[in-house]
């Protein structure tokens, strides 16, 4: 659901209800990305994942749950505590862009929208993942049926980034669908990226579940009039995917945030919120080294 904004699209399609990213020529587009992805690439330079791998990285103390054939003997000797060994982790994990193209996306008060700082968000990272080797693939969490398997072609990221960029203004969310259809199919373990504004009422659950089995990290994006509706007293809004009206009060908080993080962070999911408003490239720089790159899976 999307109250408040207006909706930024550079052209008119049938009826009106065709968007696109532009006036932002191609070009420059493409310039953006690669740009936020060297950003990112160069921010997580001499980060390792710990796991099972070949080489090893280091020593760190027992855990409940550890394999005791992991057991550093020399350390445990020598310190008069349990140590385990960590090696390099395979870093070629497919990584999956799962990214919302719903009308609550497009809409925005402030100069670039939620659906565009998603697009330019999973494009960058989209990138830094081809920089390690590891594959990419997208599914669209709208409409459509956008689904391209994990590859190691930047051509290809590039051709769905810049399909991505034509959108529609009344497509609904199925962040839920998509998820469904996306986990039977996951043959190995997947980095899978969440780009949404969380919107579908049940899609927090469903992205907690694919958590069982995968490494998820959720990008949320927040419209600045999301938090609260701005201006006093009682106004009329119309919901972007249904068109269904209503009215609400100026202060009244549109997203349960709290609760939002609470579930996903139970479920063991990575949650960033990333403000339309707000510089995001070093909060995003920090989220990637906590939670994947330098932590990594154990």
């Amino acid at each position: 659901m999307s109250v408040a904004g207006h909706s930024r699209s550079g052209r008119a399609g049938a009826a009106g209800r065709l968007g696109s990213l532009d006036p932002l020529p191609a070009k420059k587009f493409v310039i953006g990305v690669q740009k936020l992805a060297d950003d990112l690439t160069y921010g997580l330079d001499g980060s390792r994942y710990c796991g099972s791998g070949i080489d090893y990285v280091q020593s760190r103390p027992y855990q409940e749950g550890d394999s005791v054939k992991a057991i550093d003997w020399r350390v445990t000797a020598r310190s008069g505590k349990h140590h385990v060994k960590e090696y390099e982790a395979q870093r070629r994990y497919p990584a999956w862009f799962v990214i919302d193209t719903s009308a609550s996306m497009t809409v925005s008060s402030t100069r670039i929208s939620k659906y565009e700082l998603a697009l330019r968000t999973a494009g960058g990272l989209a990138l830094a993942c081809l920089d390690r080797m590891s594959p990419v693939g997208v599914l669209g969490a709208g409409a459509s049926d956008l689904r391209i398997e994990p590859s190691l072609a930047k051509d290809l990221v590039l051709q769905w980034l810049l399909r991505l960029r034509d959108y529609r203004l009344d497509e609904p969310t199925r962040i839920v669908r998509r998820l469904a259809e996306l986990r039977p199919t996951l043959k190995a373990r997947s980095l899978i990226f969440v780009c949404s504004d969380l919107h579908e009422p049940e899609a927090v659950h469903s992205i907690a579940m694919l958590a069982q089995q995968h490494e998820v990290a959720v990008l949320q994006f927040q419209d600045p009039a999301e938090v609260t509706l701005r201006g006093a007293g009682f106004l009329r809004a119309q919901e972007a995917e249904t068109g269904r009206g209503f009215v609400t009060h100026g202060g009244r908080q549109v997203m349960d945030q709290e609760r939002i993080a609470g579930e996903l962070r139970r479920g063991g999911v990575g949650h960033l919120l990333i403000r339309t408003d707000q510089p995001f490239l070093p909060k995003l720089r920090l989220f990637l080294r906590s939670r994947g790159m330098s932590r990594g899976a154990r």
